[in-house]
């Protein structure tokens, strides 16, 4: 989670089409924090135990945020939802080499992000960042969120994939063809040789020019569907549109599962199992996110950033699931890229583990 934004403004493809509307910075700014106030408004009335605390926060460089976090509830260990509005009169050296092209333009960023991690095993741990960037002529939206379960249920991943895939859709069909892959792709953790969770969607650099797949693997599946599909142009309104409809997918994509889930009874087996995978969690955020590598590197507030790190984790050598268990299940199968829409033998593999529905 990143209140500067600074991270995410890397390696964009070069900006085609024309610049940014009038007012444009004021609409997403109206936008995010009013996402940011929905969401934390009805994940307090969902904890019912806790209320979020909120801190605002300037930064020395120009801007500043909100941050608002939750301790102790009764669904949540600990959970933060950020909003922030930064900006400069000069790109700091390692993103100009990126983007010459926003050389000796002021630049703005803002966004919303937010990380929830759920005291009860069988609830979700959950992701979200939406965020807009803006440099003279150059401008992009970038976003997504991502689940990632510790005793999973087949019908979860798929009912927050589908809820996002209908958010996608109302924009563009093709979107979601790209950017389900694209974040499994980007929420890896390559020393591991596994994904964060189920995934969900991811996009970033989207300047109008058409071109959805601008990620780190030219090679990857996300690359080669993109390819297939061809340029599909957006306008900045379409990808205003489409970064709202995202945004406002998250409550519906996670509330059920929270309100499905909350009440099961676990042990300390449970517990531990749960805590030795946060640990795999905070391993991606602190060796693989750019936003909080970069946000750290470029002087964000620190306590914002590292928000998104799980209250208590663990770590064990040398663990393995036990063989046909439901940790097993997690990390056999839900912690590898899945076509959770169309692929028949994942409710085989999870029916004897109870773990459909």
């Amino acid at each position: 989670m990143v209140p500067t934004l600074i991270g995410k403004v890397m390696g964009a493809s070069e900006n085609v089409g024309q610049g940014p509307p009038p007012h444009s910075r004021e609409r997403v700014r109206e936008l995010v924090l009013g996402l940011q106030d929905e969401i934390s408004n009805e994940l307090e009335s969902l904890d019912g135990g806790q209320s979020f605390r909120t801190d605002s926060w300037e930064r020395p460089e120009g801007g500043g945020g909100r941050s608002k976090v939750m301790r102790e509830g009764r669904v949540f260990e600990q959970g933060g939802v950020n909003f922030s509005e930064v900006h400069g009169e000069e790109l700091p050296p390692s993103i100009l080499n990126q983007r010459p092209e926003a050389k000796g333009h002021p630049w703005f960023a803002t966004g919303t992000s937010m990380v929830l991690h759920p005291r009860n095993p069988y609830v979700p741990t959950i992701h979200l960042n939406y965020r807009y960037f803006e440099a003279g002529p150059v401008w992009w939206f970038g976003g997504g969120a991502d689940l990632t379960p510790f005793y999973p249920y087949l019908e979860d991943a798929r009912h927050f994939h589908r809820v996002h895939k209908q958010a996608c859709d109302t924009v563009g069909p093709e979107l979601h063809k790209v950017f389900k892959p694209w974040c499994d792709e980007y929420f890896y953790l390559k020393h591991r040789g596994e994904t964060r969770g189920v995934g969900g969607i991811f996009y970033d650099y989207q300047d109008g020019s058409g071109v959805l797949y601008k990620g780190q693997n030219p090679e990857g599946p996300a690359a080669q569907v993109s390819r297939e599909l061809g340029p599909h142009p957006k306008s900045w309104e379409q990808l205003f549109e489409l970064a709202k409809a995202c945004g406002k997918a998250f409550l519906p994509a996670y509330v059920p599962i929270v309100e499905k889930r909350q009440q099961q009874a676990y042990g300390d087996r449970e517990r531990q199992f749960q805590l030795y995978r946060r640990g795999r969690y905070a391993e991606f955020n602190l060796v693989w996110d750019r936003g909080t590598i970069f946000g750290l590197q470029t002087n964000g507030r620190t306590e914002s950033i590292l928000m998104s790190l799980p209250p208590l984790a663990r770590w064990e050598y040398g663990y393995a699931a036990p063989a046909d268990s439901r940790e097993a299940l997690l990390t056999d199968l839900f912690t590898r890229p899945q076509n959770w829409f169309e692929d028949s033998t994942l409710d085989e593999r999870c029916r004897p583990h109870q773990a459909v529905d």
